[in-house]
C-alpha cells in the first residue's frame, strides 16, 4: 500500500508552518507501512486543530465534541474489535475537558493508538494557555503569565499504568512514523506525544529540539535494544545513578564509553526507568523561566514503554462470549419464554 491510498480529497487546512502537517504525512506513510486496508481503520476525534485528522485521512472517521474522543473510541473498539481505531487529540482536547477519559482508556488498556498533539497552546480558540503550557505562559487568558503547574504528558500516563508511551517531534518525520507503527502493532492502549509547533499562537514552543543544530544534543532517540548515546558526536550516554542520601534513582550523563551506559529496554515490566526518562528534560519547559543548559538532561524521543497486557475489548468480548455460552436461553425469543407471561 501506498501513503496516497490514506489521502482523503479533501483540502489540509491547517495553517502554513503547523506541524500538524507533518503529524498527519506520518500517519499516512505508518498506516501504508502497516498495511491495513482503509475499510479497516477508524479514526475518532475530538474538537481542536488536531482534531481535524478524521477529513484528511482516506478511512471511516468521526469528530466527536470537545474531550470525548476517547470515550466513542472505546466504544467503537470494544463493539469492533477488529478495527484498528486511531484517536486524534491536542493537549488542551486531552488532557483538560478530555482527561477524565484520557487516564481511564490508559487505565482499561483499551487497544487504541492515541496521538496527543502538544502545542502548548489552544490553538483553534485562538491562543488561550492549555495544561502543557509552562508556568508564567503570557496568553490570551493568562495576560499576566500562569501560575499553574503544567502536567507533563509522560508522568500521566505512567500514572495511569500505561503500557506504551512514545514521543515524536513534528519536524523528525522517519522518528514520527517509527513510533506510529510501533503504536499501531502494540496491543493495548498506546500513547504518542507528538510535539507540534503552532506558528499562530506558540512559533517556536519546541525550538530548542526542533532546531537542526541543537536537537542532537538537547535530544536522545530511543532504540529498544540499543545503548542510550546521544550527542553531536555521539560522545554522550546515560546512566543511572543512586542519590546516597534519599536512595532516589537518577538519570545522568556519562561519557560514551563509560560502562554504565545504559541500553534501553522498552519492555521492562517495571516503569521505575521509563519515568525517569520520560521526565528527563521537562525541567526546561515546565517553566517559561527554565534556562536551556547543555549539561542537562536531553528529553527523551521514541518509543519508552512498550510492555504487553491483557486490553480491555479483549476482556469484555471474552466475558460476552463466556456468558453466551453458558446462558440457558440462547436467543431473544427463548429468554422470554422463559418469563411469566399474560394477555391483554
Amino acid at each position: 500500500m501506498q501513503a496516497s491510498d490514506f489521502k482523503s480529497d479533501q483540502y489540509v487546512r491547517f495553517c502554513p508552518g503547523c506541524g500538524d502537517h507533518a503529524i498527519c504525512m506520518a500517519l499516512q506513510k505508518a498506516m501504508a507501512q502497516i498495511g491495513i486496508p482503509t475499510h479497516e481503520v477508524a479514526v475518532v476525534s475530538g474538537i481542536g486543530c488536531s482534531s481535524r485528522m478524521p477529513h484528511y485521512l482516506n478511512t471511516y472517521g468521526f469528530n466527536t465534541i470537545h474531550g470525548r474522543g476517547g470515550a466513542i473510541a472505546t466504544g467503537v473498539k470494544t463493539s469492533h474489535p477488529e478495527l484498528t481505531v486511531w484517536q486524534m487529540s491536542g493537549d488542551g482536547d486531552c488532557l483538560a475537558i478530555g482527561g477524565n477519559h484520557f487516564i481511564h482508556e490508559i487505565r482499561r488498556n483499551v487497544d487504541l493508538n492515541v496521538c496527543m498533539f502538544n502545542n502548548r497552546i489552544y490553538g483553534l480558540t485562538k491562543g488561550q494557555y492549555s495544561p502543557t503550557s509552562p508556568k508564567g505562559f503570557v496568553s490570551k487568558s493568562s495576560p499576566f503569565g500562569t501560575v499553574e503547574r503544567p502536567f507533563v504528558p509522560a508522568q500521566l500516563v505512567l500514572g495511569a499504568g500505561g503500557t506504551f508511551f512514545a514521543r515524536t517531534l513534528d519536524v523528525d518525520m522517519p522518528t514520527t512514523v517509527d513510533c506510529l507503527v510501533a503504536a499501531q502493532q502494540h496491543k493495548g492502549c498506546s500513547i504518542v506525544e507528538c510535539l507540534v509547533n503552532c506558528v499562530i499562537f506558540n512559533n517556536g514552543t519546541h525550538a530548542w529540539i526542533a532546531d537542526r543544530e541543537q536537537r542532537a544534543e538537547h535530544s536522545i532517540i530511543l532504540k529498544h535494544g540499543e545503548k542510550m548515546i546521544f550527542g553531536a558526536n555521539n560522545d554522550k550516554g546515560l546512566a543511572v545513578e543512586i542519590d546516597p542520601v534519599t536512595f532516589v534513582p537518577k538519570m545522568i550523563v556519562v561519557p560514551a564509553d563509560d560502562p554504565r551506559v545504559l541500553v534501553h529496554d522498552a519492555t521492562q515490566p517495571d516503569p521505575t526507568l521509563h519515568r525517569l526518562l520520560g521526565l528527563m528534560g521537562q525541567d526546561r519547559i515546565v517553566s517559561v523561566n527554565a534556562e536551556p543548559d547543555n549539561d542537562q538532561l536531553p528529553i527523551a524521543l521514541g518509543v519508552i514503554r512498550n510492555v504487553e497486557a491483557e486490553t480491555y475489548d479483549q476482556a469484555v468480548n471474552e466475558q460476552i462470549a463466556d456468558v453466551r455460552e453458558k446462558a440457558k436461553a440462547k436467543t431473544f425469543d427463548e429468554l422470554t419464554a422463559t418469563l411469566d407471561t399474560f394477555l391483554l
